[in-house]
């Protein structure tokens, strides 16, 4: 009769002396309980530059090695300068050559100056001719537009100069951050060639903050948000937890085997230097925490309102998340008193996860509740992943 009555018959009766009816309960106890969504995730400096040669020419000598710290400013590699140096030189020489020009064409810029108000005067006094001013006036014209050619020529070359020595002091490539050289991509002699991809030398990066960049879920990414609280464990970190706020989800997704995945980025500071690019992350994105809460294992809760959403264990029908049949922040819980009765109590419920829940009032530490059968027994341990205690009560009736 009790076997047939399913779970109505434990909400006021004892338990069946059958063994397969055998209650499991569990103790509700203090502890913290947190609601995550979990991902995997690398590790990337936040900051980060790819140091590149903007001239061609043969890496002539490399000043640091992969590991090295290296200061903003400081030399790290130089390109055989010896063409440049000769551009420089000859760009030098040929702006040396126009100022002599243009001092020769100001001299005769002054002599046509000097001749051509002499021709004024003298036709002022009728002592000359208009053919002569005339051509007094064309040769004044004439050297004043080749001393403003000589000023442009200066001008172009000046120019032309500016840009070789800006090439010859590429040759010598600084750091343009402070951090840590984390790769190299060129070697000492080999030849550079800058004009169709600028040649990455090596890369720099500070290491002092890192990016965790973890990949979610489209189901989980509606349960994030930016600012949240989040921690991240590493392979080798000893169960050592690194914390951060989610900063940035951005907006498009990778697809990985028909797989919607989207990149959800959180930083962390690194001051021992203990994170190092390319580490995998097992990453937990908080969506809720309670600490020194009640617990009560997930299956203990059933929903107060629908009959046939009441199947122990904690899950609809439909087969959904059980989390979603309390959301209305009540339950039921089956209470085993000292005498062995079982007794339905209606809870508070806070924070859960797919294993705990929160009770934040209706029932207090040590308490036991019902959260299965022998018969059910496997599929409570796997939900509650705890031990359940098998609760054999008198046989007998009604209370």
């Amino acid at each position: 009769m009790l076997a047939g009555g399913g779970y109505y018959g434990w909400r006021t009766w004892f338990a069946a002396t059958d063994p397969a009816e055998s209650m499991l309960t569990a103790a509700a106890s203090r502890g913290n309980l947190e609601d995550t969504v979990t991902a995997t995730g690398t590790l990337q400096p936040k900051e980060f530059v790819d140091v590149g040669t903007q001239v061609s020419g043969q890496l002539k000598k490399l000043h640091v090695e992969i590991g090295d710290v290296v200061k903003k400013g400081q030399l790290l590699a130089e390109i055989d300068p010896s063409v440049y140096q000769a551009k420089v030189d000859g760009d030098r020489a040929q702006l040396l050559n126009l100022q002599a020009q243009l001092a020769d064409k100001q001299a005769q810029l002054v002599l046509a100056d000097l001749q051509l108000a002499r021709q004024q005067n003298l036709t002022r006094d009728d002592a000359t001719t208009a053919d002569a001013l005339q051509s007094a006036d064309a040769v004044r014209k004439s050297a004043l537009a080749q001393v403003n050619a000589v000023k442009a020529q200066i001008q172009q070359t000046g120019s032309t100069l500016r840009g070789d020595e800006a090439n010859l002091g590429y040759t010598k490539i600084y750091a343009p951050i402070a951090g840590t050289v984390v790769s190299q991509a060129a070697r000492q002699g080999q030849t550079l060639n800058a004009n169709q991809q600028a040649p990455i030398v090596m890369r720099i990066a500070d290491l002092s903050t890192m990016t965790v960049q973890a990949q979610v879920s489209e189901a989980d990414v509606p349960k994030l948000h930016v600012g949240m609280d989040v921690y991240f464990t590493t392979l080798g970190g000893d169960s050592r937890r690194f914390h951060g706020k989610l900063r940035q989800i951005p907006p498009t997704p990778t697809v990985v085997n028909n797989v919607v995945l989207y990149d959800a980025l959180f930083d962390v500071a690194n001051p021992d230097q203990a994170l190092m690019t390319q580490m995998t992350a097992q990453v937990f994105f908080v969506a809720s925490s309670a600490t020194d809460a009640v617990l009560v294992p997930l299956p203990a809760l059933h929903p107060a309102a629908t009959p046939e959403g009441r199947k122990r264990g904690g899950r609809s029908a439909t087969g959904s998340d059980p989390r979603n049949q309390f959301a209305s922040g009540r339950a039921l819980v089956s209470v085993v008193g000292a005498d062995g009765k079982v007794v339905e109590r209606e809870v508070k419920v806070g924070v859960m996860n797919r294993v705990s829940a929160q009770i934040v009032e209706g029932l207090s530490p040590g308490e036991q509740v019902v959260v299965g059968t022998r018969a059910t027994a496997p599929v409570a341990r796997a939900q509650t992943g705890s031990s359940l205690t098998p609760n054999a009560a008198p046989s007998g009736g009604r209370p």
